[in-house]
């Protein structure tokens, strides 16, 4: 992989996060962040196929990635959109404004924008020695495949039904415990996860071992930092039956149910 190429892409990134900061400072509200995360990657896979097509024709490798990064990151920047959709602004973000007074505004350039272009710029590196790779595919590259396919429709599905779950007034304060929440606690987590360990057999298959920073990361942002964790800090407190959710139900791996 050219490094220097890989760098061009922070600078693009880096660009990305400061118009997302603008819009910001107009809407008084940084949720459209969410939006942009699975863009950050579209955008630093776009660039590293840019250079790489002067020097190379477009191979195999190349064409696959880019579209499963695509499919992937549409596919979450609709739903994420459609979610978050409205003036209000999410609560993870309200608590980030209020610890982070006097001028959020500005210190939202870093602390929401450029740490995340910063975050997307370290995870991609699978996604730019995928693309940068010029042999043929191999049998790696198919096991890559199909594990995106599994990651991608299991993300979905859990989705799907998790947005049908909350729209319903009936399941206020409840816990969703059926289809495939019912197997693991976060499957929509759990799929993204399968995903990005899809782009690093995508990696691996050129040859790029050392690119397992880029799932290694991910997985633990999903399961330590902004996923699991963060998410599970205060919901027993707002869902009381979560605690026996909890005690039957596997976090991330889906397993059969305990009771």
């Amino acid at each position: 992989m050219h490094w220097q190429i890989y760098f061009y892409s922070l600078l693009v990134l880096f660009i990305f996060g400061f118009f997302g900061w603008l819009i910001s400072l107009v809407r008084n509200n940084v949720t459209h962040v969410d939006s942009m995360w699975s863009l950050f990657f579209v955008l630093a896979a776009l660039t590293t196929a840019a250079f790489v097509l002067f020097a190379v024709p477009v191979n195999a490798r190349l064409t696959l990635v880019l579209t499963c990064v695509v499919i992937w990151a549409l596919r979450l920047f609709i739903y994420l959109t459609i979610r978050n959709w409205g003036p209000h602004e999410d609560a993870r973000y309200v608590q980030i404004r209020q610890n982070n007074q006097p001028h959020f505004w500005l210190k939202s350039i870093y602390i929401i924008f450029g740490l995340q272009a910063v975050l997307a710029w370290v995870i991609s590196v699978s996604l730019h020695a995928a693309i940068s790779a010029i042999n043929p595919l191999n049998w790696l590259d198919y096991v890559g495949l199909a594990l995106f396919v599994v990651g991608l429709i299991w993300e979905t599905i859990a989705d799907l039904q998790l947005s049908r779950f909350k729209i319903n007034p009936n399941n206020k304060g409840m816990v969703l415990n059926a289809g495939l929440w019912r197997y693991s606690r976060h499957p929509n987590y759990f799929g993204e996860c399968c995903v990005w360990w899809a782009f690093y057999l995508f990696a691996l298959a050129s040859g790029a071992w050392w690119a397992i920073v880029s799932p290694t990361l991910m997985t633990l942002l999903l399961l330590k930092i902004s996923g699991v964790g963060l998410l599970e800090s205060t919901i027993v407190e707002r869902r009381p039956a979560y605690a026996d959710y909890i005690k039957n139900t596997n976090a991330f791996v889906p397993g059969l149910p305990k009771d």
